[in-house]
């Protein structure tokens, strides 16, 4: 983990977010604790080479650090707060999960089939083949010519150990929509790729094949909140993200992710995220800012 925190070091310089020379691979860096915030990650795995992170979804609590990653099956809105100092900095890098790259990898290794029950969200263990990829990985990452040519084959072999290990089966749940978790997934995506439009749980619940009170218990048991209430924290956070990279106004993010109300969005923008619109832009912007890609001097080589 050593020689992967200082890799991690220089291709994240600063803090924020800092993207790779791969698309599907960003870094994250923090030099200084962050209280418990809300935050909405996309299907990824998330994983942590020095300091801690802990997410809360309901009444769980999960742990992601150099002993355990974290994969999100399912794109989830939740609470992670962060254990790091300037002495210590949180060092980590999330690789997003593409769909139609895990359902090749499903066919290759003949789709195997786990009695777990399938979960969108879990850490596990990290086993010593796969911090090998993962250090791998970062080595790649520090050349654009190895980035090009290996990256893309070193994170298909990490999605591959991650699915034959202890997340695999919630993985492919995912992926398999004859399965409560696979219909619940699909409208996970459908409410992501519709945010702004006129979404309701008749509808949602149809769309799985479920009656709306199985599609409420259902989805309730996989993102522990209503689909409603899944709904207008996409939303927010959408909105949010749109302020952020866009610099929309509040009165412009309400409106394009389907708010008909300003002074309701305002309302429950703050309620969720306890600032205003404008407070929580200008923190975000501060303290979690996105940079291009970093290149090392000597592309490889770390202590």
């Amino acid at each position: 983990m050593e020689r992967m925190a200082a890799l991690l070091r220089q291709l994240a310089p600063s803090e924020g977010y800092t993207l790779s020379l791969l698309d599907e691979v960003k870094f994250m860096r923090s030099n200084r604790p962050v209280a418990r915030t809300p935050v909405l990650y996309e299907p990824c795995i998330c994983i942590v080479v020095q300091g801690r992170k802990r997410g809360y979804l309901g009444d769980d609590v999960f742990v992601f650090d150099r002993q355990q990653y974290l994969v999100l099956s399912v794109p989830l809105p939740f609470f992670t707060e962060t254990e790091a100092s300037e002495e210590e900095p949180l060092l980590a890098m999330a690789i997003r999960i593409d769909r139609s790259s895990l359902a090749d990898l499903m066919v290759a290794v003949d789709d195997r089939r786990s009695d777990a029950a399938p979960l969108g969200i879990l850490s596990t263990p990290m086993d010593e083949r796969l911090a090998d990829t993962v250090l791998r990985l970062l080595q790649a990452l520090s050349s654009p010519l190895e980035a090009r040519v290996l990256g893309p084959g070193i994170v298909r072999e990490i999605c591959y150990r991650v699915l034959m290990g202890e997340q695999g089966g919630a993985m492919r749940a995912a992926l398999t929509s004859q399965s409560h978790f696979g219909k619940i997934a699909r409208a996970l995506r459908r409410i992501h790729a519709d945010y702004a439009g006129n979404l309701d749980v008749t509808m949602l619940a149809g769309e799985a094949n479920m009656s709306v009170p199985a599609f409420h218990v259902h989805f309730k048991s996989v993102t522990q909140c209503s689909p409603i209430q899944y709904v207008k924290s996409t939303r927010l956070h959408q909105a949010r993200l749109l302020m952020i990279r866009n610099e929309l106004t509040a009165s412009a993010a309400c409106s394009q992710v389907g708010y008909e109300s300003a002074s309701q969005f305002s309302r429950e923008f703050k309620r969720l995220f306890g600032r205003t619109p404008g407070e929580e832009v200008e923190f975000m912007r501060q303290s979690l800012s996105l940079r291009p890609a970093q290149l090392m001097a000597q592309p490889g080589r770390a202590g």
